[in-house]
């Protein structure tokens, strides 16, 4: 079993019962702005809220640049019927000789506790694991992020961990909680 290189061939658009997860473009500067301003999206991050609208193009070039250099993809999240984002996630450091990545993703506060994002990361972990070949998939969180936690066992994902003072934000060091999901049908075949 390898990584399959072919999902960096073009652009994979993802469309679920309510969601249309596709390409982060230019165009949606203000609304990735908006979103990673927010101190309450924030809050968990690992990183500052966005100060200015460079920031953010510069973090959609980032994204573009990730993708067009197969080290990860990253969506942007809409619902049917509307091309405004609304959020983002997708899966990064991708170890591929050991199929494994990381998942990532934050959501607009006004779209919370709807269903949204255990829809896009079921999505996710669907065309990770059938697409890309991706064996397991974990996602690092701050342990007070308790919606998070929720969310990720709430999507299959099993707790594998926890480490102590692992990030610096905010003038104070926080721990790490890892989480994990493993593709079964890989160990079945």
């Amino acid at each position: 079993m390898e990584f399959n290189e072919r999902v960096f061939e073009s652009f994979p658009v993802l469309e679920t019962e309510r969601l249309i997860l596709r390409e982060i473009r230019p165009e949606d500067v203000m609304e990735v702005f908006e979103i990673r301003a927010s101190k309450d999206v924030m809050k968990y991050f690992g990183k500052e809220p966005l100060k200015s609208i460079t920031e953010a193009e510069e973090l959609i070039k980032m994204t573009t640049d990730g993708f067009i250099n197969k080290e990860g993809i990253r969506w942007g999240i809409t619902l049917k019927g509307t091309d405004k984002l609304i959020g983002s996630g997708g899966i990064w450091r991708i170890l591929k000789p050991h199929l494994r990545g990381e998942i990532g993703y934050e959501l607009s506060p006004m779209h919370w506790q709807k269903g949204i994002m255990t829809e896009a990361i079921a999505e996710m972990v669907r065309f990770s694991f059938d697409k890309m070949n991706l064996h397991t998939i974990e996602a690092n969180l701050d342990p007070a992020n308790i919606a998070s936690i929720k969310l990720l066992e709430k999507s299959g994902f099993v707790k594998e961990g926890h480490i102590r003072e692992s990030y610096y934000q905010n003038g104070a060091f926080t721990d790490t909680a890892v989480y994990s999901i493993i593709n079964r049908r890989l160990n079945e075949s």
